[in-house]
């Protein structure tokens, strides 16, 4: 399915027990697999096109920012 990015609108948030929610999808990351941002957390959702809904996974499947790494001053003498 192709959504006009970012996409804000309830979704079905799995720490809550599927209640509806709003949450945004941020970008598509695969088949069916894609960035959402729910209560300033970044995870996983897919899309089930039978009921017109996204899934957000912000239990098992949340995404963790990555540091860039910070050069340790004796290193750069």
């Amino acid at each position: 399915m192709n959504f006009n990015l970012p996409l804000t609108e309830p979704m079905h948030i799995h720490s809550l027990n599927g209640e509806l929610r709003e949450a945004t999808i941020l970008e598509k990351l695969g088949d069916n697999d894609y960035m959402a941002e729910f209560d300033g957390v970044k995870c996983h959702a897919i899309f089930n096109p039978f009921v017109n809904h996204f899934y957000v996974d912000d239990t098992y499947a949340v995404i963790e920012e990555r540091q860039a790494p910070q050069m340790d001053d004796d290193l750069e003498r």
